[in-house]
């Protein structure tokens, strides 16, 4: 407890546990303006997101398996999500023919028109990063990259379609010190991506 970064003698006196703080911060406003989003709809933080993502994700994606594991929650409250949003007609279910228990989760047009309002929710976060110069930017991107990639490999966090975890991604490669076999090319520091189509997850 008392190396904690929320002890104020230890925060001000350590860069590392300042910065764990501002973190905290900042996922504070995500939360905040996530839920200030979801009010004006009339609708929870998680029925926001799942819509959010069903907008940008393919269709292999738009299970309820895939999405709990995406939001590292039960297939029972996803089912209980749809549920609502089918009820609010902001998706349809398109179950499979070779296994009726299964689905496809599709937006419908009203879903679709939410989704797109809805993300943009963080826009206010615009404006601090678009004072960044170039350099910083790029440094920060890599900083928080690296910090989502020990998250997950700790497991605190699922799934994530980022280039570190991908089959394709080979780091330290001749060509540069980031390379995607899949597109054949080296990858700037700023290519690196945080959410690929194309990812295929590396095992082990």
């Amino acid at each position: 407890m008392e190396n904690s970064p929320f002890n104020l003698d230890i925060q001000n006196s350590n860069t590392d546990s300042r910065i764990v703080a501002a973190l905290e911060r900042i996922s504070q406003a995500f939360r905040i303006l996530l839920w200030n989003e979801s009010k004006d709809f009339s609708l929870t933080p998680i029925q926001i997101q799942v819509l959010i993502f069903l907008l940008n994700h393919g269709e292999e994606k738009r299970t309820v398996t895939y999405l709990a594991r995406e939001f590292s929650i039960t297939k029972a409250t996803v089912s209980d999500t749809i549920k609502t949003l089918s009820q609010k007609d902001l998706i349809t279910r398109e179950y499979h023919q070779e296994d009726t228990r299964s689905y496809t989760i599709n937006l419908t047009s009203k879903g679709q028109e939410i989704a797109r309002k809805t993300s943009f929710f963080t826009k206010e976060l615009f404006t601090p990063i678009n004072k960044l110069n170039p350099a910083e930017k790029e440094n920060f991107l890599l900083n928080l990259v690296g910090i989502i990639h020990h998250l997950q490999k700790a497991g605190i966090i699922s799934l994530q379609r980022m280039c570190f975890t991908c089959v394709h991604y080979r780091p330290n490669h001749p060509q540069g010190e980031h390379f995607c076999n899949l597109l054949n090319i080296k990858l700037e520091n700023t290519d690196i991506r945080i959410d690929c189509p194309e990812h295929e997850e590396k095992q082990g």
